[in-house]
């Protein structure tokens, strides 16, 4: 649950600073993967990574039983992770 909502939060920034700071607006908006496409072009994120993460969430809202939830622990704990302070720390500067 965490994971998927810190997903969705991430992507969120991505997309708020392509338009309001960036001013991008040719790309689907409400589209998580064309924000994340964006936000690789433009330097905001450097890794595909982002994509599998992508993949992984929407796995997991399907998830009932916590199988899929268990076998990918420990790729968000040692992957996923580093790339969300990975991109805390790139986005601080639009927020200061």
């Amino acid at each position: 649950m965490n994971f998927s909502l810190t997903f969705d939060i991430s992507w969120k920034v991505m997309k708020d600073i392509l338009i309001k700071e960036m001013e991008i607006l040719d790309f689907a908006v409400g589209s998580p993967r064309e924000t994340l496409k964006q936000a690789f072009m433009n330097g905001i994120i450097d890794n595909d990574e982002w994509m599998r993460m992508l993949r992984v969430r929407n796995q997991l809202a399907h998830d009932y039983d916590g199988t899929f939830a268990a076998e990918m622990f420990q790729n968000i704990i040692k992957v996923y992770y580093p790339l969300f302070e990975k991109l805390k720390e790139r986005v601080a500067v639009y927020y200061e």
